[in-house]
């Protein structure tokens, strides 16, 4: 059996409404808030990094 290793994000601060990330294999990274820490969100890196990309208004390709 896999242990997932949750790591807070570094936005999340003090606060109790944090976001984490997990990447249990090297072709998904998971993702849970704090207060509903069973709901996890699953994605792969290139679609989250498409996401966090459009998030900041950068849609030119790297």
């Amino acid at each position: 059996m896999q242990t997932t290793n949750w790591q807070k994000s570094t936005f999340s601060g003090d606060s109790s409404n944090c976001v984490y990330v997990a990447a249990p294999t090297p072709v998904s990274i998971h993702l849970r808030e704090s207060d509903e820490p069973d709901i996890i969100l699953a994605t792969s890196p290139s679609l989250l990094r498409m996401l966090i990309r459009t998030l900041k208004g950068n849609l030119l390709p790297q």
